[in-house]
């Protein structure tokens, strides 16, 4: 068996690189690719095999696969460019001769609202066209996510949104990458879709209430419209396409999007999802 797994400079390629090695793949099976292959100097000193790959350069991945089993194609992260780059990587397994490819995709994406679904449906649909052994990890929202609002929070005491009571089953980074090594290291996932979430969909007064505990100072969350929230934004420089993903997040939130518990990934993990205060004080340490 011999497992590449893609975007290992990231933070989730990299955890899923830790997480194979922890469940017992032995580092020599383990192909780790990214553009920065300097980041992973010390994944290599533990025998992973350390191999450049660009998404927007077949070449280099044809050559990145070459020899290996399986595939964790973790999803590219310029939006816009995904497709390509995605139709790139699954046609350079085929060449490579890869048997099976597992790719990180979105909660639900054949009907999610969310900007981002878009180019997973496109790419879902290049994999199912492969010929391909695949798995589908639909990953839900990660509770990193909201780095963000917590340092407004360090700065303010306040975590501002207009997603009134919308609830996020949000789960941590490692949760999600300890299960899609588990994905990659044992059999009888070919053709199954996992809906990731976490455990508990949270509200925006218990994130307050986290970030009370993590930064040990009170935090209060303010609910305001749509339109407060863009002036605010705009009030603070941010620029247009960044004031429309924060809005639409706002209203996909709201809406209920982000707020199932689908119970999938604590049965992949064998484990409860990390709670959010706990993934929050982890995450900004």
């Amino acid at each position: 068996m011999s497992i590449v797994v893609t975007g290992a400079t990231g933070q989730l390629g990299r955890l899923i690189v830790q997480h194979l090695i922890a469940d017992g793949v032995a580092p020599g099976e383990i192909v780790a690719t990214g553009r920065r292959v300097e980041r992973l100097a010390d994944l290599s000193e533990r025998g992973v095999r350390v191999v450049e790959s660009d998404y927007s350069r077949p070449e280099t991945l044809v050559e990145a696969f070459a020899g290996a089993t399986t595939l964790m194609l973790v999803s590219g992260s310029e939006v816009g460019q995904r497709t390509p780059q995605h139709r790139n990587a699954i046609e350079a397994a085929k060449t490579a001769g890869v048997q099976r490819i597992v790719y990180t995709s979105v909660l639900h994406a054949d009907r999610s609202t969310l900007p981002v679904a878009p180019e997973h449906v496109e790419t879902e649909a290049l994999l199912r066209d492969s010929g391909l052994a695949i798995t589908l990890l639909r990953n839900g929202w990660y509770t990193e996510n909201y780095l963000g609002d917590l340092a407004q929070a360090a700065r303010s005491g306040a975590i501002v949104a207009a997603v009134g009571d919308g609830r996020v089953a949000s789960a941590a980074r490692d949760d999600y990458a300890a299960a899609a090594a588990k994905v990659l290291s044992t059999e009888g996932h070919e053709g199954a879709v996992y809906e990731l979430t976490g455990d508990t969909a949270w509200t925006f007064d218990e994130l307050a209430a986290a970030a009370t505990e993590v930064l040990g100072r009170p935090v209060e969350y303010r609910s305001v419209t749509i339109d407060e929230h863009r002036a605010a934004l705009e009030a603070a420089g941010l620029d247009a396409g960044t004031i429309g993903f924060v809005l639409t997040m706002d209203e996909t939130t709201a809406n209920g999007a982000l707020a199932e518990v689908t119970g999938d990934l604590p049965a992949l993990i064998g484990r409860p999802t990390t709670p959010l205060v706990d993934a929050l004080r982890a995450a900004q340490a």
